[in-house]
């Protein structure tokens, strides 16, 4: 297990348990080095906030130099031993370490209702009391970082509008906005990820009240970092991964900051985007390790903590704003693309926004079909089409290949391009645009994109996925109305969020569209609840093609 991931090893636990014989990994090797040989804390104290809540807070001091010394805090919904394992490097390079359990968890007081204190709320601004009370203590110099990982990494993205003279923070893994990137994609809850992980943690509470707000509303504007980034003063390293829960978050945090953040975090944020799921490595069938050890994050980020806590001349930020990976053919070694890259902006270089159609007997094409045609299935949610590999947390992640998942089944639609005489490289957001019908009052549409492998192989692997509800058509913020008659064509456009690919020259595009992806996420009933209660509808479902309606994946095409 690679360092700059122990952090976030708490978060694989119960995903190890149900998944241990598919990862072929002993639970002790996983969890080992996480036992044994604990540095002891300095102090352990009951930290005060503003509003009298007292949270458990561990720190730890160097036992050279100093004091005082530049400070590492990490903020932890996980029991405070395990940030401590991450962070101790730290104390051996000169830093000073601070550990707390969040509100309501672990030895801390206070509401079980995660991260409702950690960011903006009046009188509710946890992290930032904590940097306040680190700041006035002798053995601190007055510069504290902020670092961890998933959970960890969310409390540093709340707290930094609201905690200004942050040296810097180092946050992997991370949701820029609730809503979007973490409870709810496109307009449909994230079963798998939210109802797994507040589960785990015995947050039945708070998951009830996120799935008592579907839309966008008030509710999340507390959750919602990107709105207030402008207030944002920390020069900060973001960390993610192609098949993260939180991929397109960690993009979004570094641009809106990077452009629109506040002085000292403009201009001044990193990003590293690897082949990586949440929890770590993809799936052995598909080889995303070539040069693998050419961009160590962890290495990047000590850097990155030694200029700005200790004013080391190291050049780091002389060097380009960005690291990513860019994915490809995995077998041909001569193929364009699995390679770290460098550029000094998200997205890398300018691209074109290219359409691929939707066109009769499953085609894709360069231009849209000139004749009216439907392609159809029916979706019981009783019988959801599963969930193979993609951004999942409690279940294999990654790019599996997906014919497996559809053996059996006739709940979709798989449309592929002619195969390619070039290599393709398409780096950016994805997306697809469909015009559909339905026999029922409301229903979701889900697409995977495949990078389609030559006969012989034949493997169609995951590139991307989304989902869109259909009564979220018109937006977020309000439900559309329900549709009344299968004869009403609507437009519903499924953001695949990003990634970076070349496909290889003899490859074919693919687009796999159904009406569920379960359990990554959460059934759509076809009633108009947002939720299933028991009672469900069997759904006929249409995509439509034709001039008037030109239904098409649009891919972020290098030009």
């Amino acid at each position: 297990m690679t360092r700059h991931r122990t952090l976030v090893v708490a978060l694989t636990l119960s995903w190890t348990l149900a998944l241990g014989a598919w990862c072929q990994t002993p639970i002790q090797d996983l969890f080992g080095g996480l036992r044994g040989g604990a540095e002891t804390p300095t102090a352990t104290i009951m930290m005060p906030m503003t509003d009298g809540t007292e949270l458990a807070t561990d720190y730890y001091l160097p036992k050279e130099g100093g004091p005082p010394w530049p400070v590492v805090l990490a903020r932890s919904a996980y029991p405070r031993g395990i940030a401590m394992r991450g962070a101790r490097r730290f104390l051996n390079n000169g830093y000073a370490c601070v550990v707390q359990d969040i509100r309501g968890l672990g030895h801390s007081k206070g509401e079980r209702n995660v991260w409702y204190a950690d960011g903006w709320r009046e009188g509710l601004q946890d992290g930032k009391d904590t940097v306040a009370w680190i700041k006035a203590q002798p053995w601190c110099n007055a510069k504290v970082a902020t670092y961890g990982g998933s959970a960890l990494g969310i409390t540093q993205v709340l707290m930094a509008p609201a905690t200004p003279g942050l040296a810097c923070q180092v946050i992997e893994m991370a949701p820029s906005n609730f809503y979007y990137n973490l409870a709810y994609q496109g307009g449909v809850w994230r079963r798998n990820l939210a109802d797994g992980w507040l589960t785990f943690l015995r947050l039945g509470d708070t998951g009830a009240m996120y799935k008592g707000h579907p839309c966008y509303d008030e509710f999340w504007t507390y959750y919602n970092a990107e709105a207030k980034v402008a207030e944002v003063t920390a020069p900060a390293i973001h960390v993610g991964g192609w098949y993260d829960i939180f991929q397109q978050g960690t993009i979004n945090n570094f641009v809106t900051r990077q452009h629109h953040g506040g002085p000292g975090a403009k201009g001044n944020q990193k990003l590293i985007m690897r082949w990586n799921t949440h929890i770590g490595d993809c799936p052995p069938e598909f080889k995303l390790n070539r040069n693998r050890s050419d961009v160590s994050a962890s290495r990047q980020y000590m850097r990155f903590l030694e200029y700005w806590l200790k004013g080391a001349e190291n050049g780091i930020m002389d060097e380009p704003a960005v690291h990513y990976y860019v994915l490809g053919d995995d077998t041909d070694p001569d193929a364009p693309g699995m390679e770290w890259r460098t550029a000094n902006d998200w997205p890398p270089f300018p691209t074109t926004g290219t359409s691929y159609f939707l066109a009769p007997e499953g085609h894709l094409e360069t231009e849209p079909t000139t004749e009216a045609a439907t392609a159809g299935f029916t979706y019981d949610p009783a019988d959801p089409f599963p969930t193979l590999g993609g951004a999942n947390l409690l279940r294999p992640a990654g790019p599996f290949d997906q014919r497996p998942a559809r053996e059996g089944r006739a709940d979709y639609v798989l449309f592929m391009s002619e195969p390619l005489g070039e290599p393709l490289e398409a780096t950016g957001r994805f997306r697809v645009d469909l015009y559909v019908s339905t026999d029922a009052p409301d229903t979701d549409f889900t697409a995977k994109l495949l990078d389609v492998y030559p006969a012989g192989d034949d493997r169609e692997i995951l590139m991307l996925d989304g989902i869109r509800r259909v009564k979220s058509r018109n937006g977020f913020e309000q439900a559309a109305p329900l549709l009344t008659s299968n004869e009403e064509v609507v437009k519903v456009s499924i953001d695949l969020w990003s990634t970076s690919w070349i496909f290889n020259t003899g490859h074919r595009i693919g687009v796999q569209i159904s009406s569920s992806n379960y359990p990554r996420f959460e059934r759509n009933p076809n009633t108009g609840e947002d939720f299933p209660t028991g009672d469900f509808r069997v759904a006929h479902n249409n995509v439509h093609m034709s001039p008037d309606h030109p239904s098409a994946l649009v891919l972020p095409v290098r030009k």
